[in-house]
């Protein structure tokens, strides 16, 4: 980190599992190895320590030049974003089992400006059977509550209706392809 002139944060994860008597001589060994603008112990699955360390990291960010109008949030695609939306219900509700074997398609992507309704079909690509059983769950629950919570999601962002229609396929190995990792727009 030598000729780092930004402010440099240590946070300190699992914090959970360190009883207090030990988590108190770490701090003071990491504290001696470098001179950071702020040491965080955190736990980052019970939110634990998280608001003090945002706050910190806010607070030394400078502000930039404003990139986009006051009424345009962001640069990416609606189709985009719906594919996320989708992505963040797969990585919340399967926890660490499927995240990083799922990629999100938007196969279609269509607007009824009249019924105020939009109509969004996606393909979840997976590598194996094992996690297409897992993404579908017990009589499609799983796939259900991805779609539902994604739904609402997008709804909300979008102010319109959204009839979401998902299916999901396995494309064995393709987290290991380049040319599938370029179909599903992860790499250029």
């Amino acid at each position: 980190m030598a000729g780092v002139k930004a402010p440099v944060f240590l946070a300190i994860n699992k914090i959970d599992r360190v009883g207090k008597p030990s988590l108190l001589p770490l701090i003071d060994q990491y504290s001696r190895l470098y001179d950071f603008a702020g040491i965080f112990p955190i736990c980052a699955l019970k939110g634990d320590g998280l608001d003090e360390l945002l706050a910190c990291l806010k607070e030394a960010l400078p502000e930039g030049p404003q990139l986009f109008p006051d009424d345009i949030a962001t640069d990416a695609t609606e189709r985009f974003i719906a594919a996320e939306f989708i992505r963040e219900q797969i990585t919340l509700l399967t926890q660490q089992e499927i995240p990083y074997a799922a990629a999100v398609m938007i196969d279609l992507f269509k607007e009824d400006e009249e019924k105020n309704l939009i109509r969004i079909s996606a393909t979840i690509n997976v590598e194996k059977e094992s996690q297409k059983a897992i993404m579908i769950g017990k009589k499609g629950a799983m796939l259900k509550k991805i779609g539902t919570n994604a739904r609402l999601s997008m709804e909300k962002l979008f102010g319109a209706k959204v009839f979401l229609e998902l299916f999901v396929r396995v494309r064995k190995d393709w987290t290991s392809s380049d040319k599938m990792l370029r179909e599903f727009g992860l790499i250029k």
